[in-house]
C-alpha cells in the first residue's frame, strides 16, 4: 500500500486498529480528513498520515 492508497472505512478501521464506528464519529466531528464520493467516505492514506502525525 503507497501514500496514495485511497482507503475505505472498513480499510480505515484496520489500519487504525478503531472500530468503524470511530472513524464515523471523527467523520462527522471533522476530525479527520476524508473525501465524500458517490455517497461513500473515502480516506487518502497519506492525508491520514500526516493527521497521525500532528495528532499524536
Amino acid at each position: 500500500m503507497d501514500d496514495k492508497t485511497i482507503l475505505t472505512i472498513d480499510e480505515l478501521a484496520e489500519y487504525l486498529r478503531v472500530k468503524k464506528r470511530t472513524v464515523y464519529d471523527w467523520v462527522k466531528k471533522g476530525k479527520i480528513p476524508a473525501i465524500k464520493t458517490v455517497g461513500q467516505w473515502r480516506f487518502r492514506k497519506d492525508k491520514i498520515e500526516e493527521w497521525l502525525e500532528t495528532h499524536n
